[in-house]
């Protein structure tokens, strides 16, 4: 017996957000590490590289002009002015990668989160909260679940198991005999 290509699971977009200094890097790095079948988006931006960055990878690197050929086309998923630098996320990427039936995992800010449920109503929202606090209730009811960082490795464990068991292959058809 074995299954056909309709039998996989689709894939789906998961948005990571949460506060300022939350500990959302830390979280996504652990996930890189642990998931290697989920794909995280590469974001762009107009801000110039820092010294431990490597461009295409950590962030896409842009002129202001680029980027907002890239508004005005309607290439961003989501974008955002911040101290006088623009950051977005390439929507193409991501189709792409969903397409593919591969997850793909999002970090951004709460804007961003927004603009990415308006733009993608299916995608998976996931609020991460700072722990001991409950001051973000009104922001965390526009989320489907919520992870608190109270420890990085519990955070990660929670998030790997929201993005599934694993990146399913189609299966191939198998030799009689």
């Amino acid at each position: 017996m074995s299954m056909d290509d309709g039998a996989r699971p689709a894939a789906w977009l998961t948005v990571l957000a949460g506060p300022s200094g939350v500990g959302g890097g830390g979280v996504v790095g652990m996930v890189r590490a642990r998931t290697p079948w989920v794909w995280v988006s590469v974001p762009v931006t107009t801000r110039p590289i820092r010294d431990h960055e490597v461009d295409g990878e950590d962030r896409r690197f842009v002129d202001r002009a680029e980027f907002e050929r890239m508004i005005v086309g309607g290439q961003l998923l989501e974008w955002a002015e911040c101290g006088g630098h623009l950051f977005g996320t390439p929507a193409e990427p991501i189709r792409a990668r969903l397409d593919l039936g591969r997850p793909v995992l999002l970090k951004i800010d709460l804007s961003g989160a927004r603009q990415v449920r308006a733009a993608m109503p299916g995608a998976r929202l996931v609020f991460l909260a700072p722990p001991g606090t409950h001051c973000h209730a009104d922001v965390e009811r526009e989320f489907d679940t919520t992870v608190v960082n109270d420890c990085v490795e519990r955070a990660t464990d929670q998030l790997v198991g929201l993005l599934g068991c694993s990146f399913l292959t189609p299966a191939r058809p198998h030799a009689s005999g």
